[in-house]
Parts: structure tokens; sequence; C-alpha cells
């Protein structure tokens, strides 16, 4: 379905359409009307790339400004390269935002939407099948905190189910126990295994657990 169903209302001009995941061409036509509603200029540094400050150096080379060269009208360059993206990652719900947060520009958050949700079968596959290898080799890294393994997973689990790839969260819950934490954790997966029903245990009491024992191994 190219739209979503049941009646909407006017939606208020000062707030972007929001995107999580569905109606893909339906978001991206009316978070473009918004953004040339705003201000033309915002729309040609979504599909453009954003507005540059450069210079010639010494040797007559255009080169990147560092920011002590900023003049007036550089830094309204910058106001609108930033404003540009905002109104993007306004628009986008927590699942989609977790698939966008590293991109730097709203170009490069553009076209990574439209690669993930438009693109061919074949790409959409293949982003498919590296992200699933990445989960089932996922563990938790040297030194990294529960609550920063959850928000990694959550993040690849997110993006796999963008793409159509749903992982339970009973496996996740397994997955934890048995393949991410370290061997440093074996006594407290023993003790949750013995003492909770893992096929109904929560996500989220699960992490909530381990970040209690987590605090409390703290010296």
């Amino acid at each position: 379905m190219s739209t979503p169903p049941g009646n909407w209302e006017g939606q208020a001009s000062a707030r972007p359409p929001v995107f999580n995941g569905q109606y893909y061409s339906w978001w991206k036509n009316r978070m473009k009307d918004h953004i040339i509603g705003e201000d033309y200029k915002l729309w040609d540094i979504v599909t453009n790339g954003p507005l540059a400050t450069t210079m010639k150096n010494k040797e007559g080379v255009v080169v990147p400004k560092t920011r002590a060269d900023y003049t007036a009208e550089d830094l309204k360059k910058w106001e609108k390269n930033a404003k540009a993206k905002k109104w993007l990652v306004c628009g986008l719900g927590t699942d989609e935002y977790s698939r966008i947060q590293s991109c730097t520009t709203a170009k490069e958050i553009w076209d990574t939407l439209q690669v993930a949700h438009k693109g061919t079968p074949q790409v959409k596959r293949s982003i498919g099948i590296l992200l699933y290898s990445q989960y089932k080799n996922f563990t938790m890294k040297e030194g990294e905190t529960t609550q920063e393994m959850y928000t990694r997973l959550t993040t690849l689990t997110n993006e796999l189910k963008s793409l159509g790839r749903i992982i339970l969260e009973e496996d996740k819950v397994e997955k934890i126990l048995t393949k991410v934490l370290p061997v440093s954790w074996e006594s407290k997966i023993t003790v949750i295994q013995e003492s909770k029903n893992i096929a109904t245990l929560r996500l989220d009491e699960l992490i909530g657990n381990l970040t209690s024992y987590e605090l409390r191994r703290q010296p």
C-alpha cells in the first residue's frame, strides 16, 4: 500500500511528516514538499550535498576552510546545512533513526533511506545478508557496558527489521545469555537460567537484571 490507511487530518506545518519504516514513498513526497515549503535551498542541500565553504591556499589550490577562516556568509551556509539535516532527523522514528545516526549530512541521510527502502531487491538482499552475519557474530566488546551492548544490538536488529527480517524477542534473550556475554558472566548467566523462564523473559527485564549485576560488581 502506497499511503497509510484511515482518515488523516491536516498536519501542523511546523512539524515534518514522520517515518518509521512504513509507507516510504508517501513519506518521501511529503517530506520533499515540507522542506521545499520551508526553504527551497534546503532541498538543494538534501539532493546535491551541503553548501561548501572553500578557499584557495598559497599554491592556488581550492581547499576547505578552517573554522578560523569562516566569514559571516560561511556561517550562514553551515546553518543551512544543519537545518536541512534537522528536518530529516526530526522526521524519523526511533527505528529509522538507528539506521542513519552515523550520517553527517542531509544528503547522506536521504540517500541511505533511499537505498534501504527503494533499492533493488538484490541490493536489499545483500545488505540483509551482511547485517544478519553481523547479528550472528555479535558479542559484547571488552570494556563495554550492558547498556552500550544493548544499544548496539537494538540498532542492528532494527536495521534488520526495516529490511523485513524480524528477530523475535525470545531469540534476542537467548542470544545474549548464550552467545553475547563474556565468560566472566557465566555465574550470573547460570543464576538467570535457573531462576527465570527464558521462554517468557522480557528483553528489558533481562537487560535491567544484567545492569544491576554489573553495578554491584563495580569496586
